[in-house]
């Protein structure tokens, strides 16, 4: 096993091209750059496909509580929440997903898809390649998403979990029957990059597309450029186009998935019960659906949901301390 610590990585040739392509801020296209500092040192491992890049804050003895961030969003969604929970004696780790920031992947023959089960695999792997067999896991969008999907296939690696949104695994048979035309309207960009068009849309303006994402998911946030520009760095990553196209043309069953990932596919479409004590979150981004009613029964554990108003999707980012206290509040009851 072999992890180098580094503070810094440098973009290169190619990932400039790219993001001069694509008009980002020239502060970004030739500097090297850095995770904010609450966030721990960054560092690299193989676990699993990956070389994966990841921060680590609090005492190594500390119980074990990993974050993950969704899309379009990296580890600095938790530039604020680390410090609270490291106050409090956790061993905080903040990973890359595939597709995002140093994360890379160890063999260029790897299918590049972003599916459930893969993202969920990963963070598998990155806890046998740290040691760690069991940790609280958190997450939003993409992060809870893969949280939840740990939560059903490994409730033994699980000391509890706290998830945005609630319940996201995704169920292919059940996403080919449409929605109302007001709940079809939110997935815009979905059917976006399902189209050729899309995708060279994304390729060529990936910083201005989530910058626009961002504004959308969430409405009442006020976040400035150089926020916004502290996470956009990491859309540069070499697959982070391939993954997120993939990631939403095989929700829409458009492509196929990985076959590596069929088994553990097929127990998430049965909608498995969540065994490990829960909190889960909605906000104004979740809608009708921010009172967790249409999700509750399939946490069997002692569970709990909370609601958060005025608040958008990226609630780590945007209300730090409810989205900690519900981490701590899940460690209690192990």
């Amino acid at each position: 096993m072999i992890v180098l610590l580094i503070s810094v990585f440098f973009v290169g040739p190619a990932s400039a091209q790219n993001q001069k392509a694509q008009g980002l801020p020239e502060n970004i296209t030739d500097v090297k750059y850095s995770v904010a500092s609450s966030l721990g040192k960054l560092k690299q491992i193989n676990a699993g496909l990956l070389n994966v890049g990841y921060t680590e804050a609090g005492p190594a003895d500390g119980p074990v509580v990993l974050l993950l961030h969704g899309w379009p969003y990296d580890i600095h969604s938790y530039e604020e929440v680390v410090p609270l929970l490291t106050a409090e004696g956790y061993r905080v780790i903040t990973p890359f997903l595939r597709g995002s920031g140093s994360t890379s992947f160890l063999s260029d023959k790897t299918q590049r898809t972003g599916q459930q089960a893969a993202t969920a695999s990963d963070i598998i792997s990155l806890m046998d390649a740290l040691n760690i067999q069991k940790a609280i896991i958190g997450g939003f969008d993409w992060g809870a998403r893969t949280a939840v999907a740990m939560a059903a296939l490994w409730p033994e690696r699980l000391n509890g979990l706290v998830s945005v949104s609630g319940y996201l695994l995704v169920n292919l048979e059940a996403n080919k029957k449409p929605l109302p035309p007001a709940a079809e309207y939110g997935w815009w960009y979905q059917y976006y990059f399902s189209t050729e068009r899309g995708k060279i849309g994304y390729e060529q303006n990936t910083y201005e597309f989530n910058k626009q994402i961002w504004k959308l998911a969430s409405p009442q946030w006020k976040f400035d450029t150089t926020t916004y520009d502290q996470t956009a760095r990491s859309f540069n990553n070499k697959d982070h186009v391939a993954i997120v196209i993939h990631n939403y043309r095989w929700r829409l069953s458009l492509s196929p998935g990985d076959k590596r990932y069929d088994a553990l596919e097929k127990r998430l479409e049965a909608r498995p019960d969540i065994k490990v004590p829960a909190i889960t979150i909605g906000s104004d981004f979740d809608g009708s659906n921010i009172d967790g009613k249409t999700y509750a029964d399939k946490f069997v554990n002692k569970y709990e949901h909370r609601i958060l108003k005025g608040i958008g999707h990226n609630v780590p980012q945007e209300d730090p301390k409810a989205f900690a206290q519900a981490i701590l509040d899940v460690a209690k009851w192990k």
